[in-house]
């Protein structure tokens, strides 16, 4: 599959996402500790309304997830991440058509996720947490994103504060090889090669460096032949170069890793502030279309 080829992501037997020109996935984390919006909603009515404000944004997915995956993280048991989320996708699937991603590792919540009305998974181990992840994608036709990562959350750490940094031969290399790998996997237990998009994982077990070679070679992911998930949003490596120390002070650097990485053929935007995502990306996509692009 070709990245003109790579216009639409069918995530469910019923939905496919367009691509054409992009598509914003808004982060709507129900956690207490996630590294910029956790403990944000103090309700699931207030998260499920965030949702919604996404989608008026220009959101076309809303990624729900009920376990922190920043640096030092613990796990979150199956049972606590659906406390979290199942209350928070009803609500928004009763009030909205928009496409839902689980953001779980856990094949047990993205069971729950799915019967409670998302469409994916956005799996940041790549189905190498639960075993059962894959077959029960496969049952249900769901879709799947796949991220790489170099270790688990709780054994990571941010990307400016490594004691000993990550070290790749060739870091887009290595982060390619191991997604074609892991989706080769994922259509071996039955998922459609169309239903597969692919994240290299920023800010996920790489330097500040390793992340801006990762969204200046883009298009060599995006020649892979699966749509290309980057998620950016207010990481560490932005502020590392930028100076800002919080999170939510971000959302320039933010949005301009975002446009880079749309330019090298990412088609889907992780994002928290998704009106400043959308408008940056609308003028991309115009200036790309103007080269003949």
């Amino acid at each position: 599959m070709s990245l003109d080829e790579a216009r639409f992501f069918p995530v469910s037997a019923d939905r496919v996402l367009s691509l054409d020109p992009f598509a914003i996935m808004g982060v709507v984390n129900v956690t207490p500790d996630s590294f910029s919006d956790g403990g944000q909603f103090a309700s699931f009515e207030e998260a499920a309304q965030h949702a919604l404000d996404l989608v008026e944004q220009g959101a076309s997915v809303i990624d729900v997830g009920g376990e922190s995956t920043r640096p030092g993280a613990q796990q979150v048991s199956a049972e606590e991440q659906i406390r979290r989320v199942i209350p928070t996708i009803s609500r928004i699937r009763a009030r909205s058509h928009v496409a839902i991603s689980i953001d779980t590792t856990n094949a047990t919540v993205a069971a729950a996720a799915l019967d409670a009305g998302a469409d994916f998974v956005n799996d940041v181990s790549a189905g190498t947490d639960d075993r059962g992840m894959f077959p029960l994608l496969a049952r249900r036709g769901a879709g799947v994103v796949l991220m790489h990562r170099l270790a688990a959350p709780s054994d990571d750490s941010y990307s400016d504060r490594y004691e000993r940094a990550p070290e790749y031969s060739d870091v887009v290399k290595t982060v390619g090889d191991f997604l074609l790998a892991r989706a080769e996997i994922a259509m071996a237990a039955g998922i459609a090669r169309e239903s597969i998009a692919l994240d290299p994982g920023l800010g996920f077990g790489k330097t500040v460096a390793q992340n801006f070679e990762l969204v200046a070679r883009t298009s060599e992911l995006a020649a892979l032949g699966y749509p290309v998930l980057v998620g950016a949003s207010r990481k560490s490596f932005l502020g590392a170069v930028s100076g800002r120390t919080d999170p939510e002070q971000r959302i320039i650097g933010s949005v301009v890793a975002a446009v880079a990485a749309y330019g090298g053929g990412a088609r889907i935007v992780r994002a928290h502030d998704v009106g400043a995502h959308r408008e940056a990306l609308l003028v991309a996509h115009a200036v790309l279309k103007g080269a003949g692009i």
